[in-house]
């Protein structure tokens, strides 16, 4: 007889979209990253660099404040985690790739307007969201007037 099938370890297909892959690889994420990344994705909506512009942040490498990145990932998770509950209900998928496809479905159609690093790092986050919740509960707070750097008012700024 032979040994029970592991889907676990099992490698994509090659027909996969690669931004199932980069999914995957963002839900290994922890939470103050991935909310670090949603607050970066408003400025550079691509994954791979977004994941790449957080790294360099955290390690210094970067002039951006990796405090005001979690910050505005805090801001835009808390505003856009009610409208991606909302979403049509999921099924339970069985398979990490598929929920992940299922998941950026959800986020592109509960959270209209958002592009392709935003959706990533909203499903990401959506689909650890015990953990993001806890992290922006208990976490890093952004206050109004706190002398922080909003990195998404000083880029957007007029």
């Amino acid at each position: 007889m032979s040994e029970p099938y592991d889907s676990r370890f099992t490698l994509p297909s090659v027909d996969d979209d690669p931004s199932t892959e980069a999914g995957v690889i963002l839900m290994g994420l922890d939470a103050e990253r991935l909310l670090a990344g949603v607050g970066l994705a408003r400025i550079a909506d691509e994954p791979a660099l977004v994941a790449l512009a957080v790294d360099q942040a955290r390690h210094d490498a970067l002039a951006l404040d990796i405090d005001a990145l979690i910050e505005a990932g805090i801001t835009r998770w808390r505003a856009v985690r009610p409208l991606i509950a909302a979403g049509p209900e999921m099924t339970a998928a069985g398979s990490l790739r598929k929920e992940w496809v299922q998941t950026t479905a959800r986020v592109t159609a509960t959270v209209p307007g958002s592009g392709p690093a935003s959706v990533a790092c909203l499903a990401a986050c959506w689909l650890r969201r015990d953990d993001v919740d806890r992290f922006a509960e208990h976490g890093r707070t952004p206050e109004k007037g706190s002398g922080t750097s909003d990195v998404l008012s000083r880029v957007f700024a007029d």
